[in-house]
């Protein structure tokens, strides 16, 4: 009798073991969720998407976006964070995922304990991009008339929080300048009223804003990165003006934690395939963007470092949650 409840646990043990691996083994066998939480348009949808269709065709199985916008990111990360971790659901991790652990004093989640890493996809720089008709045509000029005009310069963002958001709230800080901030819920609606003038300027992210700068819709004065950007090469520095700024975006795939490592290595897997594929590279490229391939703990290894980064950020900018 001893015998055999010693027995019953492990046998449990070994069968749960079984299943679990016969789960993976015919991973996956029905689509994927990749949830985006900013609407279409915006950086983290257009690499959702361009990813989603690679992993479509190396999975066999459709990977579909899903845009659950909101509350600052954090409607769709808590999403995601709370479903099922079969490995039907990975999310598009941003920097805000990054910010938001010092922005929000009160979230249900903490995203590096219950996120898995995944993979790391694309770094960028945020571009400094205004209306064409505004009347400063260089960082400089733009301060200047900032200072001659406190708090009448707009600044868009994608939403509160967000690193479009910290980039400027950076760049008040470090040019000692005073502008509005309006936020939006994603990229593209804030593009969409900067076009016209109904915002003056936008540190977005590279991916989203770029086509219209090449197409002459808008007008770039500057790149948050320290470095020129081989996408934008005749565009300078914020740095080249005010010494010291840097500001960056990047983004990667995430999973509920608890997602089966197989599961976790076989999108790792096919995610740095994507990322070593000559297409794929030069269509990351189009969008300003330098791949970030490598391990799952790599990944979080960023992460981590952003976070506390974008902490002293938050505190020093006196940014809030809006």
């Amino acid at each position: 009798m001893r015998l055999l409840s010693k027995l019953v646990p492990a046998l449990l043990i070994a069968c749960g073991a079984l299943a679990a691996t016969a789960q993976t083994d015919d991973y996956p066998n029905k689509p994927i969720k990749w949830i985006v939480a900013y609407p279409p348009g915006g950086s983290t949808d257009l690499i959702a998407r361009l990813m989603g269709t690679w992993l479509t065709q190396r999975l066999g199985q459709q990977v579909i976006v899903e845009n659950k916008a909101g509350g600052g990111n954090n409607i769709g990360t808590e999403f995601a964070i709370k479903a099922p971790a079969d490995g039907y659901t990975i999310f598009l991790v941003n920097p805000a995922n990054a910010i938001n652990a010092s922005l929000y004093k009160n979230l249900s989640f903490n995203f590096l304990n219950d996120m898995a890493p995944v993979a790391g996809i694309i770094r960028v720089p945020n571009v400094m991009t205004v209306t064409k008709n505004f009347p400063a045509k260089n960082v400089a000029e733009f301060i200047d008339y900032a200072k001659k005009n406190p708090g009448k310069v707009n600044m868009a963002s994608s939403g509160a929080g967000t690193s479009v958001h910290l980039s400027g709230e950076l760049f008040k800080f470090m040019a000692g300048v005073d502008m509005k901030h309006i936020p939006y819920r994603g990229a593209g609606p804030a593009i969409t009223d900067l076009i016209p003038g109904q915002v003056d300027v936008l540190f977005d992210n590279m991916p989203s804003i770029i086509g219209h700068i090449r197409g002459g819709s808008l007008r770039a004065l500057a790149v948050t990165s320290d470095q020129r950007s081989p996408a934008l090469p005749d565009v300078p520095t914020v740095a080249d003006t005010v010494a010291g700024y840097e500001a960056s975006a990047w983004f990667g795939a995430g999973a509920p934690k608890g997602t089966p490592p197989a599961v976790i290595a076989r999108l790792n897997r096919e995610i740095n395939a994507a990322l070593a594929d000559p297409g794929m590279r030069a269509k990351l490229a189009e969008l300003g963007g330098v791949p970030i391939a490598g391990t799952p703990e790599q990944f979080w290894a960023l992460h981590r470092m952003e976070t506390e980064k974008w902490a002293k950020i938050v505190q020093f900018s006196g940014a809030k949650a809006e």
